[in-house]
């Protein structure tokens, strides 16, 4: 119906002027006999005149409609969606301007009788002085025409041109394109240029894509763990496609160390640096929660960063960093540290299972968890929730360990993992020796608790007030050690 609207008019007004064409004779004895010959002679030429310019304005509604598309559904909840232009902007122009040139070609060789051979040599001579003149800018034009026809590139997907020079193509215009960068500013390129160099289209042939951050780390540093602990970094970081899975290669090997490349998938190349700085900054946390530095150049004189992994130092750290013993004293902080045993988790096992009995908790050096529990389907089938992802110098196993209580659901390692395990037997005689602690851990548990019970899948009121909760942890805490 809209295609039908943009042509009535142009439509309407060539019958118009067919009907004053068919009705010539007829109107030529009236005006001969009003205004004379010449009125009537000047009455046909403008009749001829506006059919072909009319038949050129038809012509362009018609590439117009060609070029514009129309809309169709998506299936979604807005219904019709646009659809991409089936004739690009610039090759439309184009059209449109040769429609009228025609136009205006005929109506001087048929309208006014006028040879037209000698205005085109003349035209072309023109047009070749203008054409060097303006060379530079109608290479850009005809490099444009060229870009238009192959659709390397479309409005809206992102492209970089060099390294550091990339943006969203926000206009393909007769000499240029136009870019939005990611801080909102314009880059105007000549259609030349880009027509003439390499660029990289991030959102063709399908919007997500690869791309790499290298990470640099000393050679004494098994690579098996090197690439687990930066795995697990892009396991935590925002904005990372989850499939295709990410990975990590080994890039080169350098006199300074080794260099890993680790490898993601993301879906806006809007975000390229955004996603890469979150990549960066879980693998230097995750890092420096398993006591490994990156790499310096060997002229520096520094301590082994991981030499404390099978020792007490990094037990320590990972202790210290964790709010749930803030209250403990350095003294007892080391003890605790050199009685933690270390466990190396499979990826895909479970570090601990939803309904066993537990006398431990265990804290994350290296990998990444998934916190899961069993539940079932609207059908009724059993099946798996998935509660949230633990990552590198986080706890889990507390209330068990502290309480008593079953697990309360199953950790399933996402990656090869390092954790330690603090065992009840453990603890006993440190608050045993300062009973107050028990106290400021039943406070920390009832606050970590009540985070808990304020995630959306929860039932509103299941959860009992924070003080109350507390007073029944310390209670539980007080009976399981005897104080």
């Amino acid at each position: 119906m809209n295609a039908l609207r943009r042509l009535s008019a142009p439509v309407l007004v060539l019958a118009i002027l067919g009907a004053l064409a068919a009705a010539k004779p007829w109107l030529h004895v009236h005006l001969d006999r009003l205004a004379g010959p010449g009125l009537s002679t000047g009455f046909d030429l403008a009749v001829a005149a506006a059919a072909w310019l009319v038949a050129a304005w038809v012509g362009s509604r018609v590439i117009d409609l060609l070029a514009a598309g129309s809309s169709g559904s998506n299936g979604g909840t807005n219904g019709a969606v646009p659809r991409q232009p089936r004739i690009p902007r610039l090759l439309s122009d184009l059209l449109r301007f040769l429609v009228y040139g025609v136009a205006v070609v005929g109506i001087l060789a048929f309208v006014l009788n006028q040879p037209v051979t000698g205005l085109l040599a003349t035209s072309g001579v023109a047009i070749a002085v203008l054409g060097f003149a303006l060379r530079n800018m109608i290479a850009d034009i005809f490099a444009g025409i060229a870009l238009n026809i192959e659709h390397p590139y479309r409005i809206g997907d992102w492209l970089e041109l060099s390294p550091g020079v990339s943006g969203r193509v926000d206009e393909i215009n007769w000499r240029a394109t136009r870019l939005i960068a990611s801080d909102g500013t314009a880059l105007i390129v000549p259609n030349g240029i880009v027509a003439g160099s390499r660029f990289v289209n991030f959102s063709w042939p399908n919007p997500a894509f690869r791309t790499t951050a290298a990470i640099l780390l000393d050679s004494d540093i098994p690579v098996e763990r090197a690439k687990r602990i930066l795995l697990s970094a892009l396991l935590c970081a925002d904005g990372v496609l989850p499939t295709p899975q990410p990975d990590v290669i080994v890039d080169a090997v350098t006199p300074n160390g080794i260099n890993y490349l680790v490898r993601f998938w993301i879906d806006d190349g809007g975000r390229v640096s955004q996603v890469r700085d979150a990549v960066l900054s879980a693998a230097l946390s995750n890092l420096a929660h398993a006591g490994v530095e990156p790499a310096r150049p060997k002229q520096e004189s520094r301590p082994r960063a991981d030499a404390g992994v099978e020792g007490g130092s990094l037990r320590r750290s990972l202790l210290r960093r964790l709010e749930l013993f803030d209250a403990f004293d350095d003294p007892e902080i080391e003890a605790l540290g050199r009685a933690m045993r270390r466990r190396l988790i499979a990826a895909g096992s479970a570090a601990v299972r939803q309904g066993d009995a537990g006398e431990s908790l265990f804290v994350i050096a290296e990998g990444v968890f998934d916190v899961q529990v069993a539940a079932a389907d609207p059908g009724g089938r059993p099946a798996v929730r998935h509660l949230t992802r633990l990552r590198p110098g986080e706890l889990f196993g507390e209330m068990s360990l502290l309480t008593g209580q079953p697990r309360s659901a199953s950790v399933v390692a996402c990656t090869d993992a390092v954790i330690f395990e603090l065992e009840r037997s453990h603890l006993d005689p440190v608050l045993r020796r300062r009973p107050e602690l028990a106290e400021r851990l039943a406070e920390l548990m009832a606050d970590r608790q009540s985070r808990n019970n304020t995630r959306p899948d929860r039932p509103e009121g299941s959860a009992p007030p924070p003080h109350a909760e507390k007073q029944a942890l310390l209670a539980r805490l007080r009976g399981i050690f005897g104080l």
